[in-house]
């Protein structure tokens, strides 16, 4: 059993209003001989990251979309610096186009410290469309965190206007699951794969499908699932559709929702075989043009007896899917991208407690939310919105999202 089962929870605090009591809940389950905790608040979010880095003792791996040289990127940086100089083998990974507003010279001090430093994918490489999505960090090999959430202060409720105020709606909504044991040996396992054609093969696009082809974390209840370009499913889509083909019970978390017909179908299909369906999606974001995008399917889901709800407090980043006792957790939006093109890591947990447990959380947020109902779609769908979400929907799941951030096409936020 790990060290902090046996220490009292974090400090609890939420940037909402009161507290919520399923927001703080940081309780340990054990699945397959794995301790696992999901935290939603932000602040014992960064909390849980700044304990996984200081207690590693022989290596500590990172790997993220985006890592800002802000209040929190600046502290996990120094934090790494100190790991180094205690002889700590530190490793950390990049995206080229996630954190291009930090300047290359912020990392020079970790690399001078001993620090292993790397950017995924340079420009201009035939990968160069291929973006290294995926939020973890490993300590020891035997401790790990991964989700939605990046390096920057907005992941983690630390953004606040002149009068030191929580501003909401600049804070992103968000989910990370920390993961103890034996199963976390597989994912540092992946990860010097992926440091391997990072440092050696970067921007050769046949090698990096190859290598997402291949590896396999296994089938059993606890399951890590790889995704990367592909001209077919992710290997943790090609799961979810299979566990949507039997399932009954559906609850979708996601900050981008722009799925192909065949998955789209089978979610439909659930209310019509007697299940349910209930989707939680952004009613805020920085790209608006996703809210259009996600807002085209509304009428075909509504019509088949979908829920579905728009998250209203913060901007919505959260990545989970539950579909019966299956919990999947991680990187990966529930869009094309997503789905075919970028490096995502997402973990399948099987278990009745730890899936009754999500759907708690998705509860609450759910009360936080507008319901869609055809009325209200009704009134919204106007013919130039249509035509709105209609480009919307193309242009996500074509163009790169920093370019549709900047088209937005009118949509409301």
């Amino acid at each position: 059993m790990p060290e902090l089962m046996d220490q009292a929870p974090a400090d609890r605090a939420s940037s909402i209003g009161a507290p919520s009591p399923i927001a703080d809940d940081q309780r340990w389950f054990d699945v397959c001989g794995n301790q696992l905790k999901l935290i939603r608040d932000g602040t014992a979010r960064l909390k849980a990251l700044i304990d996984i880095i200081e207690q590693a003792e022989h290596s500590l791996k990172l790997c993220f979309y985006m890592f800002e040289d802000d209040t929190v990127g600046t502290l996990v940086r120094d934090m790494l610096i100190k790991l180094c100089k205690r002889d700590v083998s530190v490793e950390l990974i990049i995206d080229s186009f996630g954190s291009n507003g930090a300047p290359r010279a912020f990392f020079d001090p970790f690399v001078e410290a001993g620090g292993r430093f790397a950017i995924f994918s340079p420009r201009f490489s035939t990968s160069y469309f291929v973006r290294n999505h995926q939020k973890m960090v490993i300590a020891d090999n035997c401790r790990a965190m991964i989700g939605g959430f990046n390096i920057t202060d907005d992941y983690f409720d630390q953004q606040s206007d002149q009068q030191n105020r929580k501003v909401d709606e600049t804070n992103w909504e968000d989910l990370g699951i920390v993961i103890h044991g034996l199963e976390v040996q597989n994912l540092a396992d992946y990860y010097g794969q992926l440091s391997s054609w990072v440092h050696r093969n970067n921007g050769n696009i046949r090698l990096l499908q190859r290598m997402v082809r291949q590896w396999d974390a296994g089938d059993g209840d606890f399951r890590w699932l790889l995704g990367g370009p592909s001209n077919r499913l992710s290997r943790w889509a090609s799961a979810i559709k299979r566990d949507l083909e039997t399932g009954q019970q559906l609850d979708l978390v996601s900050a981008y929702f722009s799925p192909g017909q065949g998955l789209l179908r089978r979610i439909a299909r659930l209310p019509k075989r007697g299940g349910r369906s209930r989707l939680l999606l952004p009613g805020k974001t920085d790209n608006a043009a996703t809210i259009g995008a996600s807002r085209l399917l509304y009428g075909y889901l509504l019509k088949r007896g979908a829920d579905i709800y728009e998250y209203q407090p913060k901007r919505l980043h959260t990545k989970m899917v539950v579909i019966d006792n299956a919990v999947y957790i991680g990187s990966a939006n529930f869009d094309l991208r997503s789905l075919f093109i970028n490096v995502e890591m997402m973990v399948r947990i099987e278990d009745q407690a730890f899936a009754d447990h999500a759907r708690l959380l998705v509860d609450d947020m759910c009360r936080d939310s507008l319901p869609i109902s055809k009325k209200l779609h009704k009134e919204r769908k106007g013919w130039l919105n249509r035509l709105r979400w209609a480009l919307s929907y193309f242009v996500v799941n074509i163009l790169d999202y920093s370019v549709t951030r900047r088209m937005n096409f009118g949509v409301k936020k």
